[in-house]
């Protein structure tokens, strides 16, 4: 069954966070970071802060903050603005201090993280205003960077989207292949049915197959790539039979997404959400560096002698 987040989205959960932290961190650092190691002495500590290179929605700053705390408990970081926030360029949104070394090889991951899913968030957000007059949801799909699903989902979120499905395990859609390996819609129903209670979805092609998966008892029909006039008469058999929900998919883009919302479906589903999105670009700006001395302790001066 589809979900939806509600109005205060769902937060990343910290565990995950960290464990995926640390296998991007070793990705990016092999056996270290060789120029910072020769550059930078371990005492070398610093000021820094992250800089919005363009306006958009800003996501991501929780997965910023666990790269730098998994280099180095002594560095802190403070969001400078909200998640899910509209940015401008050159605005500070983050700043952090501590070991300079710490700073700098988390520095990409980090910056990486917050580009990738901002951009995902400012495209979610232009879509959901554009929707909202009509009472459409944006959904996304499972078009996602392999291992980033959840947090690429979660950003969809901090834009105003709902996430449809986060794996295979949590809902049932019956898609053109499955309807080919069964034979019918009919029968892809029924063989659907033995085996879950989940709500049942089918992805439609044609007038034919809305009306098939309707006569199934489909809980939701996926309008796919139809015309926008059979889209149209799809939507009006829908309505007329009952409560069955409608979802309308491929090739929705801005230009044409009102054009699609005007047939006030349930949801319109789009995966350039994930798989399109440009980057929102942030550059790591170090605005002091200093050496952290050990306090050495005061000497007496020498005593005078009572003789002289």
């Amino acid at each position: 069954m589809t979900s939806r987040s509600s109005r205060r989205f769902k937060r990343l959960d910290p565990r995950r966070l960290a464990q995926f932290v640390r296998t991007a961190l070793a990705e990016d650092l092999g056996r270290g970071d060789l120029t910072t190691t020769a550059i930078i002495p371990p005492s070398r500590r610093a000021q820094a802060v992250i800089v919005a290179k363009r306006g958009g929605i800003i996501a991501g700053l929780l997965a910023a903050q666990a790269v730098f705390r998994a280099r180095s408990p002594r560095l802190k970081f403070k969001p400078l603005v909200r998640e899910g926030a509209r940015v401008h360029r050159g605005q500070r949104v983050a700043a952090c201090s501590g070991p300079l070394r710490a700073i700098l090889t988390g520095e990409r991951l980090a910056l990486n993280l917050l580009s990738r899913l901002s951009g995902i968030t400012t495209l979610t957000r232009a879509f959901v205003d554009a929707a909202r007059p009509y009472g459409v949801a944006i959904m996304d799909t499972r078009k996602t960077t392999p291992l980033l699903r959840e947090l690429e989902k979660y950003a969809v979120r901090v834009g105003g989207g709902h996430n449809h499905r986060m794996n295979l395990a949590l809902a049932v859609l019956i898609k053109d292949n499955h309807i080919a390996a069964a034979g019918t819609v009919t029968r892809a129903v029924a063989l659907a049915r033995r085996k879950t209670r989940m709500s049942v979805e089918v992805e439609a092609q044609s007038l034919p197959q809305v009306r098939e998966a309707l006569a199934a008892g489909a809980d939701i029909i996926m309008l796919d790539n139809l015309p926008i006039g059979q889209m149209r008469k799809a939507i009006h058999l829908i309505r007329k039979w009952g409560s069955t929900k409608i979802e309308i998919s491929g090739g929705v883009t801005l230009a044409n997404l009102r054009r699609y919302a005007r047939l006030k479906p349930d949801d319109i589903s789009v995966g350039a959400l994930t798989h399109s999105a440009p980057a929102l670009g942030f550059s790591l700006d170090i605005l002091r560096a200093t050496d952290s001395i050990p306090a050495s302790k005061p000497t007496r001066p020498p005593r005078k002698d009572p003789r002289q």
